[in-house]
């Protein structure tokens, strides 16, 4: 029954928060702690491991599929800088600044809470996807997500072994290079098999089931190896996503978007919730081992302060500096025939600020502070600290950020550009399909030779199709057109449900055309891009009871 509530709180938080302009995430950490302090409910703990390998795997993968394989190769440079180098420069500065500020604590252990804070959250960085932020930004910040963790995990068991006996900096970097280069291996040849073996399976329901494997398939060997499985899930999910158009046929990648969608909401509102649950438990350790929650909080808040801090600083030097690079770039590219647009195009100060403001943490720092050894001096502070870090900066930057990015006028293209660029790509794809209809050598697979008429009726459609001028002026024609028979089919559906509910035919029949309507209104919606209002006034699905 407690999974069954969680679920219904999540889906319930996710459905209403818009409503009220508030992040659903943020919601259920604040569901989450007031609901920990009711004097009924007992002390909630997760072992780190359930999240660290159950449920990061998952989320990351998903988040690398979705991931634009051309904008994370562009964005590498500043992605692997804030992924790497902040992450230490982070935790170097957090490492002081603890050893000063808490009695008895060495520099490793500083060092250690300052890996445990200086990554930010996968999940947390969702938020921003919803925001209208310019896709480079989101990409930079998902891209930085997807692999800090490494880093932050690599730097936390060295600074742990430090406090026991010397551990080198040329040891850390050797031990980070070859679990992240192992970890990419493993991620890229289950990547692999998995578009191979699914493309032979060719049934949509059993390969995204075989998709809900591929995280751990490639994390699981990858731990077992000492590499990172972090990292390898997200590399099988870069060779996913960038193999996906290529390997799987359409229903394929549709039935996949979805699941993984319901999945991700499940996945990333629970995680949440947990946090927030967590917080009873954590100061009752402290209040045990003799601590104060006031030493706690203001702790906490100057360890936040540090690392936006640091942030701040990085990331304006990076992207300035980046800039300038590509500035001297382009300069210098004259005979350039394809010129990389966004390196092309440096980061405005308005996007610098979000990319700041926007490095929230979340549940991964607190699952990764619980795995501090039991031993370890001041345990019960430090857990609560960073507590305090990914709570503070989860609700405190996460719930300004919608008002940060709306203020700054931080949006993604207007919508003329938009339209202009995907009318200038269907052009090009459309002078690809005449190429086709102009080949004198086209056959059909049989060998013999097209209908002439047909072939020309076609070629005018693709030639219509291709002036840009005339593509804009049916534009509104073409929406009408979609609206009136999405009107159509809600109507033919309405009757066909009318005749199952008086037995007329028979269901093998019904099921059959009803499948095909829902498929036709599909095509129209992702054609059309029609606002989802009207496709969810339409839809019903294809096993409605009736």
């Amino acid at each position: 029954m407690i999974a069954v509530g969680a679920v219904v709180l999540v889906v319930a938080v996710t459905a209403f928060s818009p409503r009220v302009g508030v992040a659903g995430p943020l919601v259920l950490v604040v569901i989450g702690i007031a609901v920990s302090f009711l004097p009924w409910v007992p002390p909630v703990s997760a072992e780190p491991e359930i999240v660290l390998s159950g449920v990061l795997p998952p989320l990351l993968f998903s988040s690398a599929v979705s991931m634009p394989s051309m904008d994370f190769r562009r964005d590498f440079r500043a992605i692997s800088a804030l992924s790497v180098v902040l992450v230490v420069l982070s935790s170097v500065a957090v490492g002081f600044l603890v050893a000063w500020l808490i009695p008895g604590i060495g520099l490793a252990t500083g060092i250690a809470l300052g890996a445990i804070v200086s990554p930010t959250d996968a999940v947390a960085t969702s938020i921003v996807r919803h925001l209208g932020a310019p896709s480079r930004v989101v990409t930079v910040l998902e891209g930085e997500s997807l692999l800090n963790d490494a880093t932050a995990l690599v730097l936390l068991r060295a600074a742990i072994a430090a406090t026991a006996g010397v551990v080198s900096v040329w040891a850390v970097a050797e031990r980070f290079l070859v679990s992240v280069a192992v970890a990419v291996v493993i991620g890229a040849i289950v990547g692999m098999l998995n578009l191979r073996i699914r493309r032979a399976l060719r049934h949509p329901v059993a390969g995204t089931a075989i998709s809900f494997v591929v995280p751990f398939v490639a994390s699981v060997p990858a731990d077992a190896f000492g590499a990172s499985g972090l990292v390898a899930a997200v590399a099988a999910g870069l060779v996913t996503g960038n193999g996906l158009a290529r390997y799987l046929r359409p229903q394929d990648r549709i039935a996949d978007e979805q699941n993984w969608r319901t999945i991700e909401l499940l996945l990333e509102g629970g995680i949440f919730l947990l946090m927030g649950l967590e917080v009873d438990g954590l100061v009752e350790n402290l209040r045990e081992a003799g601590g104060s929650m006031a030493t706690a909080a203001w702790i906490g808040a100057a360890v936040a302060a540090t690392v936006i801090l640091v942030r701040a600083a990085h990331v304006t030097a990076l992207l300035l500096g980046l800039g300038a690079q590509a500035r001297r770039k382009a300069a210098g590219a004259v005979h350039r025939v394809a010129p990389e647009y966004l390196m092309s195009k440096p980061f405005t100060a308005r996007e610098r600020t979000v990319i700041v403001w926007a490095g929230m943490r979340g549940a991964v720092t607190l699952a990764a502070a619980q795995t501090l050894p039991g031993d370890t001096r001041q345990r019960a502070m430090l857990v609560l600290v960073a507590f305090v870090v990914a709570a503070g900066t989860l609700l405190l930057q996460g719930g300004t950020l919608p008002w940060l990015v709306t203020t700054l006028g931080v949006v993604d293209q207007d919508a003329a550009e938009a339209e202009a660029e995907r009318a200038a790509l269907l052009a090009a794809m459309n002078r690809a399909g005449i190429a086709v209809l102009d080949d004198p050598e086209l056959r059909r697979p049989t060998g013999g030779p097209y209908d002439r008429t047909l072939v020309r009726a076609i070629r005018g459609s693709v030639a219509q199709a291709s002036d840009l001028r005339r593509h804009q002026v049916l534009q509104e024609a073409k929406e009408q057109r979609f609206e009136l028979r999405l009107a159509v089919i809600d109507m033919q559906r309405r009757a066909l449900l009318d005749a199952r509910r008086h037995g007329a035919y028979s269901s093998r029949t019904l099921r059959e055309v009803l499948a095909a309507l829902d498929a036709e209104q599909i095509s129209i919606e992702l054609k059309g891009g029609l606002p989802a209002r009207l496709g969810n006034a339409l839809n019903v699905s294809v096993s409605d009871p009736g």
